[in-house]
Formats: C-alpha cells, structure tokens, sequence
C-alpha cells in the first residue's frame, strides 16, 4: 500500500510528464508501440537532441523504459496498464467514459491516509 507521500510524489512525476506538450506527444506516440530517438524525432518534426531530453525526462518520471538493440537504444512505456491509464484520461477529457468493472469489497484496495 502507498503512503500519502508515495502517493503525492507520484502525481508529481505524472503532472511534470504532462506539463509539456513535447512529452505529451512523445506518450501518444510511443502508445502505438516501441521505437528509437530518430524515428520519433522523424514522425514528430522534432530534433534528436530535443526528443532524447524529453524522453530521460519521461524515463526520469518512471512512465518510459528503454531497451539496448545493438548499438541503438529504442524507448517505450513503462507498462500496458499506463498505456490504459492515458486512453482512460483521454476518455474522460473527451466526455467517452466507459463503466469500468465495479470490484467487490474484498477486490477493493485500502486507500492511505
């Protein structure tokens, strides 16, 4: 269970990924799938220098990994729950919500205080 501070710390994280628009448009891409610094630099109309520091600090805010192919270092969310995550923020953002599953009592988390 996270402590109110855990918590906290990472609404801050997630709030300095999404404060710039850059990173903001690395996330989306990057829900379509893995891929390195140049080709986001290319489909983004970016620089490389520009789109490697986004991504550490993305990397740096726990939502991107990377993975070493070779020589080449290709980037992608952290996990496929933020990939559900950030469709659902942007559901809500456009209005689209979907009822989620209801848990039962004994499913629910206890909540830190």
């Amino acid at each position: 269970m996270l402590t109110s501070e855990q918590r906290l710390s990472a609404i801050q994280r997630l709030g300095r990924a999404l404060s710039d628009p850059t990173r903001c448009r690395l996330l989306l891409a990057l829900l379509e799938g893995a891929d390195y610094p140049a080709g986001l630099a290319d489909r983004l109309g970016l620089t490389r220098q520009n789109v490697s520091n986004h991504l550490a600090c993305l990397r740096d805010c726990g939502l991107v990994r990377t993975h070493a192919r070779g020589r080449q270092v290709s980037y992608e969310l952290v996990d496929e729950s933020l990939a559900h995550a950030l469709d659902d923020l942007l559901q809500v953002v456009w209005g689209t919500t979907q009822p989620h599953e209801t848990l039962t009592p004994s499913e629910e988390q206890p909540r830190a205080v």
